[in-house]
């Protein structure tokens, strides 16, 4: 049996490659080499066992050149980087989905299987329960209300501060163009794929943690961006109060439920969570961050914040459970495990103060009113 692997030479797809091998599949790897994440071109890692094809999904040509021959497609390939380059999140990620199944279709390739690599943020700001009102599903804080320094999130109804819940699959709220383009990828995915037996998978990531994390790509990612701050000697920018809860799973973790899944029959045309399973703050990571760079874990609060950044969120993975997966990795070890990564990789260049600039420039990033 053979396996593509779009996104292939990046994080989650490096490692699933991987572990397909390893189990003894054949694996083909389709991937762009885009700059910032592969700003030193072909990473040293990728197998020589797997086929690789440098291709762009946004190509058909492309596409015909990767699926020729291939049994299941894991598609990993994603565009997250510039907050406002509203045009391509739909470029790469829907377009680039799209191509997928329009290519299988057309030259009626016997695709058994499609796993769609989606995201925690189709939820926007997640589910949350109000004392007066019930559960809410409240939209993004406003700039107002963010230029205050009040981070909380309120009751749209009363006005009363409302309490996070897990957010479970029944219900998105995407906020961004990154979390509408994801949640278009899982509509494509599970319509055509249904429609034309297809049978298909999508996978709703948490944070993802662990080796390989690209650290030239500081636009998203709390862990990479506060162990490059400190590799280079430097203080990590902390948003908002700190206490902001987000949801952490490892790597090896994440490689489990893509094969499970991949290799469950249940899982066909569902849609899963893969957190993990608690949520920790900001301030707790970088403290562990600290910890592991042996510095001072006196950290600062910036008065900072990002505007669009979720408050609070941390995915309910009891649906995944059931097919017998859990997470058995800590942050801790994710940290560890990045860190060790990290200083073994001799990066050639610090980006946090460009992508500091950028973002404020953008106004992304902007100052609380003292």
């Amino acid at each position: 049996m053979k396996l593509l692997v779009t996104g292939g030479a990046g994080f989650i797809g490096s490692h699933t490659a991987d572990a397909l091998l390893a189990k003894g599949y054949k694996v083909r790897i389709m991937d762009s080499l885009e700059p910032p994440v592969h700003l030193k071109g072909r990473p040293d890692y990728i197998p020589e066992k797997a086929e690789f094809i440098r291709g762009d999904v946004r190509v058909k040509t492309d596409w015909k050149k990767a699926l020729k021959g291939i049994d299941i497609v894991f598609h990993f390939a994603a565009y997250q980087d510039y907050l406002t380059d509203f045009s391509k999140f739909f470029e790469v990620n829907s377009q680039g989905t799209a191509l997928l199944y329009e290519v299988a279709v057309e030259k009626k390739l016997p695709v058994k299987k499609v796993i769609i690599a989606s995201s925690q943020a189709v939820y926007g700001e997640g589910k949350y329960k109000c004392s007066e009102d019930g559960i809410i599903y409240p939209g993004p804080r406003s700039l107002e209300q963010l230029r205050r320094g009040d981070w909380e999130l309120r009751c749209p109804r009363c006005g009363r501060k409302i309490k996070m819940q897990l957010t479970n699959e029944s219900r998105v709220n995407p906020a961004n163009s990154y979390g509408i383009s994801k949640y278009s990828q899982e509509l494509i995915g599970l319509t055509l794929g249904k429609r034309y037996s297809i049978p298909t998978i999508c996978l709703r990531y948490s944070i993802v943690q662990g080796p390989r994390q690209s650290p030239y790509n500081l636009y998203s990612g709390a862990l990479r961006a506060f162990a490059v701050s400190m590799y280079f000697g430097k203080e990590p920018i902390i948003y908002e109060d700190g206490i902001q809860l987000r949801d952490y799973v490892n790597i090896e973790d994440v490689v489990r439920a893509n094969l499970l899944t991949m290799e469950d029959s249940r899982a066909d045309y569902q849609i899963y969570n893969v957190g993990g399973g608690k949520g920790y703050t900001v301030l707790e990571l970088a403290e562990a961050v600290a910890e592991t760079f042996e510095r001072d874990s006196d950290l600062k609060i910036s008065s900072k914040f990002r505007y669009g950044d979720t408050r609070h969120i941390v995915s309910d993975i009891t649906k995944l459970k059931t097919l017998g997966w859990k997470p058995t990795n800590s942050v801790e070890k994710s940290v560890d495990d990045y860190i060790g990564w990290l200083r073994e990789e001799n990066i050639a260049r610090d980006l946090t103060e460009f992508a500091q600039k950028k973002m404020k420039e953008l106004e992304v990033v902007q100052k609380i009113n003292l």
